[in-house]
């Protein structure tokens, strides 16, 4: 089964080998550690889009397929964000490409400093993956920024993070881990649209690349 999103079930959106890589905690990598983690990561999306049981791509694009584009990887691009909790938010429809409204609660709030500038991101949580096994703690950061159509793709681009344990404040938010929704490659498939309150005044050329 394909994990990104089959066209017709339209099930799941992640690439499950990926997210599993998703931090949980804030462990501040060394720099060159951490350009270790990011091409760890961009060596799995890789395998996923080769992978034909995982690949969004048409048969004749996978064997085409060499590697996605990725901007340098940057590390002022790796943030401490603190997490806040919100334990009063209830579940709601989120907005995709198609018709189709998956039901997602608002996790908490990431609030960080980039570029010397304070931002905050919504982090949410998919409620048909508390259902699976492994997925459970999955949480979701769908956003855009002014890289859209400049240099990434027009839709915005999702991050992966992992529930820390209990008592945890913060979290690595790594933006070298953006990686486009499905629909960036197939449009027969329906992907979450980023919320208006994840909309970032600022670019980030971090990530997963695109021309469109």
């Amino acid at each position: 089964m394909n994990r990104f999103l089959l066209p017709v079930c339209l099930a799941v959106l992640l690439p499950v080998a990926v997210a599993a890589q998703a931090p949980a905690v804030a462990t501040h990598l060394t720099a060159a550690a951490h350009q270790q983690s990011v091409l760890e990561f961009q060596t799995a999306l890789n395998k996923e889009f080769h992978d034909p049981q995982e690949s969004p791509l048409t048969p004749a694009e996978q064997q085409a397929f060499t590697s996605l584009p990725f901007f340098p990887t940057d590390y002022s691009y790796y943030v401490e964000a603190t997490l806040v909790r919100d334990s009063t938010s209830r579940p709601f429809a989120m907005e995709t490409s198609t018709a189709r409204r998956p039901m997602y609660r608002k996790y908490g709030e990431l609030r960080f400093v980039l570029n010397g500038q304070p931002q905050h991101l919504s982090v949410y949580q998919n409620q048909e993956l508390l259902k699976r096994p492994g997925l459970e703690d999955y949480l979701f950061v769908p956003f855009t920024d002014l890289t859209n159509g400049h240099g990434s793709y027009g839709g915005g681009r999702y991050i992966d993070l992992r529930i820390p344990p209990a008592g945890t404040k913060t979290l690595a938010l790594d933006f070298n881990r953006a990686y486009n929704p499905s629909c960036a490659y197939n449009h027969g498939y329906s992907c979450p649209v980023p919320p208006a309150e994840n909309r970032l005044a600022i670019a980030i050329p971090a990530g997963v690349r695109s021309d469109h």
